[in-house]
């Protein structure tokens, strides 16, 4: 793993700085597919950097929320720079509601706004994969593989890699969009039922999923779930733009 970068007298934290550059990266492609769907590169720029102010509030202020023992001695540590003392899903609830009341505000569409957006939800996958590998986190079972990796006392499935080149495979295929641009909403079903589907498999090789249920895993579960939803939500898409032709 590589949790930390030196740069000379400079270090720095593999993990965030992946993430921070795939950002940059999925910030600039969205902004380049904004056009072909009569969107203004400037608000979706704006929508997402909204989402990720948010997020990162809604994130440490729930974590704050669940654990007030842990800063009663010391308000200061409320705005540490720890990556440890943040709660995804009140990151992602935070990021969603700034999302929409962005959208909102700016009378952006739905659809077509998710569709400008693939990209970035494409590359933020690549980036999450590449932080967890850097970090050591979401790690694979144990295997005899010759290209297992050894990690945590073991030779093991290297899991984020496999998430990294199933997201670069998407993303490949995803953008430039395929769809025809009068289909809104359509790229965006599509990319969701095809991360799912691969989040599906994947995680079979992981050997930190949460079980429930006597033995099921709960991101199968819910990948599931998505990939059910996503691939109803293509067929009523395709059907729509068949009528309306």
């Amino acid at each position: 793993m590589l949790p930390i970068i030196q740069l000379g007298p400079l270090s720095l934290q593999a993990p965030g700085l992946f993430l921070l550059i795939s950002l940059w990266i999925g910030i600039t492609l969205a902004e380049k597919n904004a056009p072909r769907y009569k969107l203004s590169a400037d608000h979706t720029s704006s929508l997402i950097m909204v989402a990720l102010i948010a997020g990162v509030l809604g994130g440490r202020i729930a974590y704050v929320a669940q654990n007030p023992a842990a800063f009663a001695g010391n308000l200061g540590s409320v705005v540490s720079l720890n990556p440890g003392l943040f709660d995804m899903a009140g990151a992602l609830v935070a990021a969603l509601i700034g999302a929409a009341v962005y959208g909102q505000r700016k009378s952006l569409p739905l659809l077509p706004t998710l569709d400008v957006l693939v990209p970035f939800f494409g590359m933020l996958a690549i980036g999450y994969g590449l932080m967890n590998f850097a970090s050591g986190n979401a790690f694979g079972a144990e295997t005899n593989l010759p290209w297992g990796i050894e990690l945590w006392g073991a030779k093991r499935h290297p899991t984020q890699v496999y998430e990294v080149f199933a997201a670069l495979v998407t993303l490949n295929l995803l953008y430039p969009a395929k769809t025809d641009a009068k289909s809104p909403g359509l790229n965006f079903a599509i990319f969701v039922a095809i991360t799912a589907g691969y989040r599906l498999f994947l995680e079979a090789f992981r050997g930190d999923s949460t079980l429930i249920f006597g033995g099921i895993r709960a991101a199968q579960l819910a990948m599931f779930v998505l990939l059910a939803a996503a691939l109803w939500g293509v067929d009523w898409l395709k059907n729509k733009r068949e009528t309306s032709c």
